[in-house]
C-alpha cells in the first residue's frame, strides 16, 4: 500500500459534513488523547476548534517541550539552478516566465558554501527548478561532494527522482529530502500544472517513499497554501506524514506551512489563509504527530515567525536567498518568490537566545 490508496480512501469523504458537525465534546477529547485518530486530527482543524486555540497551544507547548527541549535548528536554503519545464501557474520559476536563467558552476557552488558556511550553519537545503536536463542527477551528487566539505548535513528539495536516483544522491552524500505536493486536491493540482511532467499527480506523491526506500534519513513533505481548502490540505498533509512515520519507523519526518508568497508572475491564490488559520495547523499537527519536526520558512514575516516555536515549530531558515546565486554573484537572477523575512542567521540566532530557545546549527554527523 501507498499513500496513494489511503489518499484515495478518502474520494468520497464529507469533509463539510463532518466539519460542520464538529462539536465542543469532540474537541475536547482530541486535545486531551495521547494519540489522536486521523478524525481527531481533522476535529482539530474545524472552524469550530478556533474557540479552543488557547488550549490547543497549552497542550502543543507541552508537547513541543517534552519531545523536543527548548530548541530550535537553523538552516538555509542554497538555489541552484532556476531552469524549468513546467508550467505551475503559481511559481516564478515555471517555463514560461521570461527571466534570466542559470545553473550554478561547480566552483560558484563552491564561493556559495563558503559564503553560508562562515555564518556558522551547518544544514543546508539544496533546491533546483524541475529540468532534469540542466540539473541532472549526476550535477546535483557534484554539488553535493563539495556541500559536504562545508555541512554536516545536505538534504534536496528537487524534482521527484526515482528510487535508485535517491540512491546515487545517498552514496553522494545526501541525507534528506523535501518536496511539498504543493496541494493534495487532484483537481486543483491538475489545473494548476498544465505543463510539463510535474502534471504526474501520483509520481509526486510517492517520491517521499521511494526516497524512504532509498535510505534517506530525513524526509519533508507539505502543501503549498492558498491553493486549495487549507484545513483539508492540512488534513492530508499530516496524514501523509503518519503514514510515512509508520512505514519507515527509523526516519524522522516533518512538514512545512508554506502559504502563498508574491512571486515573479501575475498568479493570485484563490484562498486566503490567515494567520489564525496558520497557527491552527500547527496546533492540530503537533496534537497529531508530537514527535515530527514543523518547518516555518521566511515566507513569514518576522513577528509571526519569533512567536511560533512556542507552539511547535521546531525548524526556521536564516539568512535566506531564494536567488540563483544571491549570496555571491553581484547578477544574481531573480528569485523565486518574494520572502518576508530577511534576518541574518546571527539576528536569528539572538532572537531565539532572546525568547528561551537554544539556536541549533548541528545536530546530525554522518559517518
Amino acid at each position: 500500500m501507498s499513500f496513494f490508496d489511503i489518499h484515495t480512501s478518502y474520494a468520497n469523504f464529507d469533509f463539510d459534513g463532518f466539519l460542520a458537525g464538529v462539536t465542543a465534546a469532540d474537541i475536547g477529547r482530541a486535545i486531551a488523547a495521547e494519540r489522536l485518530a486521523p478524525l481527531d486530527y481533522l476535529a482539530l482543524l474545524s472552524q469550530a476548534a478556533t474557540a479552543h486555540l488557547e488550549a490547543m497551544a497549552q497542550r502543543a507547548h507541552e508537547l513541543t517541550t517534552r519531545h523536543f527541549g527548548r530548541t530550535v535548528q537553523l538552516f538555509t536554503p542554497l538555489y541552484l539552478s532556476n531552469h524549468c519545464v513546467n508550467g505551475c501557474r503559481y511559481c516564478g520559476f515555471n517555463a514560461t516566465t521570461p527571466l534570466a536563467r542559470k545553473a550554478l558552476t561547480l566552483d560558484e557552488v563552491e564561493a556559495e558554501a563558503k559564503a553560508i558556511a562562515a555564518t556558522g550553519l551547518k544544514h543546508i537545503l539544496i533546491l533546483t527548478g524541475e529540468s532534469q536536463t540542466h540539473s541532472p542527477v549526476s550535477y546535483l551528487a557534484d554539488c553535493t561532494a563539495i556541500l559536504r566539505r562545508y555541512f554536516a548535513s545536505a538534504c534536496v528539495e528537487v524534482y521527484p527522482l526515482t528510487e535508485e536516483e535517491y540512491r546515487e544522491l545517498v552514496r553522494a552524500g545526501v541525507d534528506g529530502m523535501t518536496l511539498f505536493q504543493e496541494t493534495y486536491d487532484p483537481t486543483v493540482y491538475a489545473f494548476m500544472h498544465p505543463k510539463g511532467p510535474k502534471r504526474v499527480y501520483r509520481n509526486r506523491l510517492e517520491a517521499p517513499e521511494r526516497a524512504g526506500r532509498a535510505g534517506l534519513r530525513t524526509l519533508g513533505i507539505g502543501a503549498l497554501l492558498g491553493l486549495a481548502d487549507w484545513r483539508i490540505e492540512a488534513f492530508f498533509t499530516g496524514l501523509h506524514a503518519d503514514f510515512l512515520q509508520r512505514t519507515f519507523p527509523e526516519t524522522e519526518v516533518s512538514i512545512s506551512t508554506p502559504r502563498m508568497r508574491p512571486q515573479g508572475g501575475d498568479f493570485l491564490p484563490p484562498v486566503a489563509v490567515s494567520d489564525t488559520d496558520l497557527v491552527q495547523y500547527i496546533l492540530a499537527f503537533r496534537l497529531f504527530m508530537p514527535r515530527a519536526g514543523i518547518t516555518i520558512s521566511t515566507r513569514e514575516r518576522p513577528e509571526l515567525r519569533d512567536r511560533l516555536p512556542a507552539l511547535g515549530v521546531t525548524r526556521l531558515s536564516a539568512g535566506v536567498s531564494t536567488a540563483v546565486g544571491g549570496r555571491t554573484r553581484g547578477e544574481a537572477t531573480p528569485p523565486q518568490f518574494e520572502i518576508a523575512d530577511g534576518r541574518s542567521v546571527a539576528t536569528m540566532a539572538a532572537m531565539l537566545a532572546r525568547t528561551g530557545y537554544q539556536p541549533v546549527y548541528k545536530d546530525w554527523q554522518s559517518l
